[in-house]
């Protein structure tokens, strides 16, 4: 235990005095002054993650999205510019954040998602049952974030999007949260809360209808302030808000699905458009169909993530009125690249594609008691593969000695006491590959395109420089091989590998 002498201004001032009685004098004053305070008090963590929010979509960097809360936490804290996730999609995204290890390594290197409704199909209870969407889930023998800080003592909580599985044993209370309310899959309709018609909200280990009709980004939220309400002073926790803000509405309706749908009230916050709909000849899964325009899109995404910043307000608000804010480490950052009326400017491609636009994102941290400095901004080649080791290490909380990580402890980067010991990074989607080694990134992208492109000077990725320096490429594509044979190399997870 760590202890502070507090001396008073009295006893201060007779250390100076002349003589043996004035010196005895101050030794006793002093004594029966001095007090042990407690070490500081372990700091608590809100996480939030956002859901397909673009590269540039926060208010300070000027495109006109409004998000006052988010722009108050990058005021208060570090914004880091160089901050990836693990996959250019939710599922391995979200997987690779709680374990810190690579999709490859711990076995979600795909959705857990049913493909039919792409095609306009409806399930029934009874066909949904035994779709892959149901039955899929993380491996039982991945170790999460929340399992590691209860031997530190956290209660923790998530509110908001799971999509690690839906069956019993693969929901949050199954894998070291200790209260959850929020919907088990990739994506809902923001008021009914199914996925294409499949009621999707749980409490805990149990499905539940009970806030339909209700925006389910207030209902985040509501459940997060009642999580903070509840946990003791002398508790320290773990508050995971995944918002679904600003994904599309699943929904098999086109006039929802081709938005993202927001509360009239955050509507009017943006200027009106022309045109809400627009009539097409062939939507997705055939027939023509009504859909939203593109500015219509536009203004219902950026409405989602400023209803979102008000929730995060409320959230900051109220850590600051119990006075454990500044001890309170807050990250925030979006799963992936930004979609539908995202703006990832000035990063190429977007959510799905391994493009910076896909896997580069907006990413807050802020921790004044941790001694990350306000109203900074880091260029740290950093990634969402250190949340774990760095957690851990700020809750003083040992990790198993056989548990591989690919992430480290970024705490003396965002001090500014030490560079980023990061100095590579691998994505592989499918076909879609990329690879980052130094400055150099080489990108995969199918049929579509492919090259090698100087992130220094280019980070924008419209210039291949494969051709005029070939060793580069070729020493890229090296380490990207190498680390695909240790991936296969590692002991195999399910649910997609066989063995």
């Amino acid at each position: 235990m760590h202890c502070r002498l507090r001396v008073c201004a009295r006893a201060r001032s007779l250390w100076g005095g002349p003589g043996v009685v004035a010196w005895i004098g101050a030794i006793a004053l002093v004594a029966a002054t001095l007090q042990i305070a407690p070490a500081q008090s372990p700091p608590n963590i809100l996480l939030i993650v956002s859901d397909d929010q673009g590269y540039n979509d926060l208010g300070m960097l000027g495109n006109g999205i409004l998000t006052p809360n988010l722009d108050r936490l990058a005021a208060e804290g570090t914004r880091l510019t160089n901050y990836y996730v693990a996959w250019p999609a939710c599922t391995p995204s979200r997987a690779a954040l709680l374990t810190g290890r690579y999709p490859q390594r711990n076995g979600i290197y795909d959705m857990i998602r049913n493909e039919a409704p792409d095609y306009g199909h409806r399930y029934s209870s009874s066909e949904y049952a035994v779709t892959f969407e149901r039955i899929g889930g993380m491996d039982e023998r991945e170790v999460l974030l929340p399992e590691l800080l209860a031997a530190g003592g956290y209660r923790s909580g998530i509110y908001g999007k799971w999509d690690l599985g839906t069956l019993k044993r693969f929901l949050p209370t199954s894998r070291g949260f200790d209260d959850f309310y929020g919907f088990v899959n990739t994506g809902i309709d923001y008021f009914t809360h199914e996925r294409y018609g499949v009621p999707s909200m749980y409490r805990n280990a149990t499905p539940t209808v009970e806030d339909r009709g209700e925006y389910c980004t207030h209902l985040f939220a509501r459940e997060a302030l009642r999580f903070l309400d509840t946990t003791g002073d002398d508790t320290p926790f773990l508050l995971y808000v995944p918002f679904n803000a600003p994904h599309m509405s699943s929904s098999l309706d086109p006039k929802l699905r081709s938005t993202v749908q927001a509360p009239e009230e955050f509507k009017t916050l943006y200027p009106p458009v022309l045109q809400e709909f627009r009539s097409v000849d062939n939507y997705r899964y055939g027939g023509a169909a009504e859909v939203v325009t593109a500015a219509a899109k536009k203004r219902d995404y950026r409405a989602a993530v400023t209803c979102m910043d008000a929730e995060i307000g409320r959230l900051l608000n109220n850590l600051e009125a119990q006075g454990t804010l500044d001890n309170t480490i807050v990250i925030f950052f979006s799963d992936n690249g930004g979609s539908g009326g995202a703006d990832n400017s000035p990063l190429r491609g977007h959510k799905g594609q391994t493009w910076e636009g896909g896997i580069r994102v907006p990413c807050i941290v802020r921790w004044p008691a941790g001694g990350v400095p306000a109203n900074a901004v880091s260029d740290a080649f950093l990634s969402s593969l250190e949340l774990v080791p760095s957690l851990a290490a700020a809750c003083n909380v040992s990790l198993p000695p056989d548990l591989i990580l690919d992430g480290f402890d970024w705490w003396p980067v965002l001090r500014g006491q030490a560079n980023s010991p990061r100095s590579e990074m691998f994505w592989q989607r499918k076909e879609l590959l990329a690879a980052r080694v130094g400055k150099w990134k080489w990108v995969h992208m199918g049929d579509t395109a492919q090259g090698l492109f100087d992130l220094s000077n280019d980070p924008a990725e419209r210039h291949n420089l494969a051709e005029e320096f070939p060793d580069a490429a070729r020493a890229v594509q090296a380490r990207l091989h190498a680390w695909q044979t240790e991936m296969e190399q590692a002991e195999p997870r399910g649910p997609f590998r066989d063995y």
